[in-house]
């Protein structure tokens, strides 16, 4: 997976999304603007969840094209494809930070966590094998509050 940002800004660009498309190397099309809409409104959204909203905004709209979108804005470091142990592929707009994720074991709602300590890679692993080490991610797992709640 890449994080690495091709200088086409940050999520907070979004007030043109045709810029940030430009920028990193891509077509402008309706799809992919609203992919990024989608990925705006919902951090965290899988594939299914993206399809959505972009159906809500631009009518009938495969998976596949979807799916589509989504790998050429991770490919071009505009998203990042997250994927928690036993849940489908989800992706955010925050690419290129090396923030790590804290995940519901319940409902699976995920939320960022700023980097352990220091710069990327946050953490030093014991041994690297020879790999020049670029970046790290760590999962942690729990129960959200709602999911706490529920179970009082």
């Amino acid at each position: 997976m890449s994080s690495a940002r091709s200088g086409a800004g940050t999520a907070a660009d979004l007030d043109d999304p045709a810029l940030l498309l430009r920028a990193a190397g891509l077509r402008v099309t309706r799809q992919r603007t609203a992919v990024l809409q989608a990925l705006s409104a919902a951090p965290h959204a899988d594939a299914d969840t993206v399809a959505h909203h972009v159906r809500a905004e631009l009518g009938t709209v495969s998976v596949q094209a979807v799916y589509d979108v989504l790998h050429a804005l991770c490919r071009t470091g505009l998203a990042r494809r997250v994927e928690p142990a036993g849940s489908p592929a989800r992706f955010e707009l925050e690419a290129g930070d090396n923030h790590h994720h804290v995940v519901c074991r319940s409902c699976g709602r995920t939320a960022d966590i700023t980097c352990a300590l220091g710069t990327a890679p946050c953490l030093t692993p014991s041994e690297s094998h020879g790999f020049l080490v670029d970046e790290a991610e760590v999962t942690f797992w729990g129960r959200c509050p709602d999911c706490r709640e529920d179970q009082r």
